[in-house]
Formats: C-alpha cells, sequence, structure tokens
C-alpha cells in the first residue's frame, strides 16, 4: 500500500520547528555540566592519586631502608656461625686440661696457655664488634626462644624451667637467634617465675631467620 492511500491516523505527525528547537534545548539542558564541579571532581581525583603514589613511594623508600640494613647487619651470619666452631674448639682445648695442671704446668705451657685464652678472647671480641653476642643464660628462667633445653635436672631450691647449667654457649646477631643456647632445666622447684635473662642480652624481638 502506497503512502498517498494511508488514512490521515496513519500518516507521521508533522514535525515544526518549534518542537524540533524544543527537543534540542532538552538535549542540551541534559549534556551540560557545570565546569566548576567537574574541574573540583578532577582536582580531588588527581589529589587523591597523589597522595596515594606518595604513600605508595615511602613504604617502598622504608623497606629499601630496612632490607639495606639487614643486608649489611646479617650479611656475616654463615661467616659467624662457622666461626662458633673455632671457639668451641677454643674452649673444649682450654676445659680439657686438669686444674691442677693448669697450676703446676712450668712457664712454657702456662704461655701457650695464656695464647689460647687470648685467642679465644679476640675472636669473641671481633664477633661482638660485627653484631654478635654470647646469651648467658644461667640462672635465668628458660626462653625457648633462645635456649634449647637437652635435660631436666632435679632442684627443689630454684623456680621450675630454671636455666641450671649450660652444655653449649648460644648467640645472636643483631635481633636474631645465630645459635639457640644448650641447656638443662631445673624440675621439682616453686612454680615462681625466675628471672628472665636481660634484654640486652638477647634482643627485645625474636627473629630465628639468621
Amino acid at each position: 500500500m502506497s503512502d498517498d492511500n494511508k488514512t490521515p491516523e496513519e500518516q507521521p505527525a508533522d514535525v515544526t520547528p518549534e518542537t524540533e528547537a524544543a527537543d534540542g534545548q532538552g538535549d542540551a539542558g541534559e549534556a551540560a555540566v557545570d565546569p566548576v564541579e567537574a574541574l573540583q571532581a578532577e582536582n580531588a581525583d588527581l589529589k587523591d592519586r597523589a597522595l596515594r603514589t606518595m604513600a605508595e613511594m615511602e613504604n617502598l623508600r622504608r623497606r629499601t631502608e630496612k632490607e639495606i640494613k639487614d643486608a649489611r647487619q646479617y650479611a656475616v651470619s654463615s661467616f659467624a656461625r662457622d666461626m662458633l666452631t673455632v671457639s668451641d674448639n677454643l674452649r673444649r682445648a682450654l676445659e680439657a686440661l686438669p686444674e691442677d695442671d693448669r697450676k703446676n704446668a712450668d712457664a712454657g705451657v702456662a704461655s701457650l696457655i695464656e695464647g689460647v685464652e687470648m685467642i679465644e678472647r679476640d675472636l669473641l671480641n671481633q664477633l661482638e664488634k660485627n653484631g654478635v653476642k654470647k646469651l648467658d643464660p644461667e640462672g635465668h628462667k628458660f626462653d625457648p626462644n633462645f635456649h634449647q633445653a637437652m635435660f631436666e635436672v632435679p632442684n627443689t631450691e630454684v623456680p621450675n624451667n630454671t636455666v641450671v647449667q649450660v652444655v653449649q654457649a648460644g648467640y645472636v646477631i643483631g635481633e636474631r637467634v645465630l645459635r639457640p643456647a644448650m641447656v638443662g632445666v631445673s624440675k621439682g622447684g616453686p612454680k615462681d617465675v625466675a628471672q628472665a635473662a636481660p634484654a640486652g642480652d638477647a634482643g627485645q624481638t625474636v627473629d630465628k631467620s639468621a
């Protein structure tokens, strides 16, 4: 059927210039945005991004500083642990000599003993200069972070879990355990808390990754 044969009801409504103008004004009103609000929103977004970037950079700087500090402090951990074996052997050599023999030793043997003791002291001093400290837990409360219990000693005169004997000395480097002290702990005494080891001996925090 042709358009000429359509009834008036089927014919599209005439579009007048007034109608087009009204439609154009409606679209323009919807699209219009306050430029001040747009700039404020953009400024807030940029400020938020800048603050986030600054925070990330600060965190990165702190992490990098800590990694550098740890690398410097703990770089000698493996070497220091090996040197502890040398220190142990020097101590065993000194302890293997009976006290009476040491007292009655002639000048040559006495000089040899004194030389070994000086070497041991110097070795420990050099380790300490590099952050390695010896633990002295005897008489203090057993701390599994720094001590390794080897056996129990019946003792009713001191509180339970007090370190009463050190089998092998322990060491820390910085705030990390380089080697736990092998100790014997008391058993059968009162439950009062024994004196804790001084914080300076073992560090206030514990890191076993050395």
